[in-house]
């Protein structure tokens, strides 16, 4: 029966956490995250901004919320699978300082080339997420508390590494990487985060790992007994949401074209907002990246809007954190109804 359920074909049904997922067949519910309620908010969003100001519906705009979303899609992503196994990742914004610091330090400090300062960024990322699963599945830390002291641990870290301080000096090339449009559409930093975002999709619906998530969250113990390596697999998936969280602090570092310690406070709720926004139940089990993306381009989109009409940095806030709530509320309302 274990090998049945993690070696399930493309074409047969999954079921995780009380709701069925047909991988076989094309549906546009299924590609975003089980429902097309996300959707149909984005495209209201967009006809009201469309209509509220002249300059939102052009293409120049466009590419520029691509180029704003980027490190909060990265890490959105790597969130995702956290909340499908019904866990929650607190220090990813953290991770995303240490990855930075750690690769400003081996390029600018110790002299190394680009990628393996790279490499080194992504490598300290990773073993953050690794201790934080150890923490979780045998020291039965529970994941908010885990990953709060890795938050913690992680932001100490990088402060520890210069002092504080803030780095500059990149090679010229990796700067431009977040600039240059190649076709005149999409910069690097953008076209690695639309990367992640294929990769993740075909992982989690066309792969047994992908799709055993869902048993893992509906019901550990159930998936446990059905032969998912529950420990093996709750560890790689907070590895993975960590060396994503690494990979979006390369790709703000070039950005930015600096790095410093203090930056990348409270990402982890921009993250967490857009996968509850897509439609991913924190209780795990239902959702998916799809629906993520949705939510990840709501929150772009809404604060581009915002920005456009002039409003206060403040009233934003407001305004998200109402999104947020509704987006929940909306969620509990179709369960109960079922």
């Amino acid at each position: 029966m274990g090998s049945e359920l993690a070696q399930t074909d493309v074409g047969d049904t999954v079921t995780g956490g009380g709701e069925q997922k047909e991988t076989g067949r094309f549906k546009l519910s299924n590609l975003f995250g089980g429902s097309t309620g996300p959707l149909l908010g984005l495209i209201a969003l967009c006809i009201v901004l469309s209509f509220a100001t002249d300059s939102f519906l052009s293409l120049r705009n466009f590419l520029n919320i691509l180029d704003q979303i980027t490190v909060l899609g990265i890490i959105a992503v790597g969130m995702t699978f956290v909340i499908l196994i019904g866990g929650i990742d607190l220090s990813v914004g953290s991770v995303l300082a240490l990855s930075m610091m750690v690769l400003g330090y081996l390029n600018i400090v110790a002299g190394m080339p680009m990628g393996i300062a790279i490499i080194g960024a992504l490598a300290a990322s990773a073993v953050v997420g690794i201790v934080a699963g150890i923490l979780i599945t045998e020291f039965k830390v529970p994941a908010f508390v885990a990953t709060l002291a890795m938050m913690s641990i992680a932001r100490g870290l990088a402060n520890m590494i210069t002092d504080g301080s803030q780095l500059i000096g990149f090679p010229p090339w990796f700067n431009l990487s977040a600039i240059i449009r190649h076709g005149g559409f999409l910069t690097t930093t953008v076209a690695i985060m639309l990367a992640v975002f294929v990769v993740a999709i075909l992982f989690q619906r066309y792969r047994a790992g992908g799709r055993s998530l869902y048993a893992i969250g509906g019901n550990p113990e159930v998936a446990r007994l059905a032969g998912i390596n529950v420990k093996r697999s709750t560890v790689l998936v907070y590895m993975f949401c960590a060396m994503l969280a690494g990979l979006a602090g390369v790709t703000l570092a070039a950005r930015l074209d600096a790095v410093q310690p203090s930056i990348g406070i409270a990402y982890e709720l921009d993250a967490i907002a857009a996968v509850v926004i897509g439609g991913t139940s924190l209780s795990g089990g239902t959702g998916g990246v799809g629906g993520t993306i949705i939510g990840v381009l709501i929150i772009g989109v809404l604060r581009n809007g915002l920005n456009l009409l002039s409003v206060s940095p403040f009233l934003q806030s407001v305004i998200i954190g109402l999104v947020i709530v509704l987006a929940v509320a909306a969620e509990t309302f179709k369960h109960r109804k079922k």
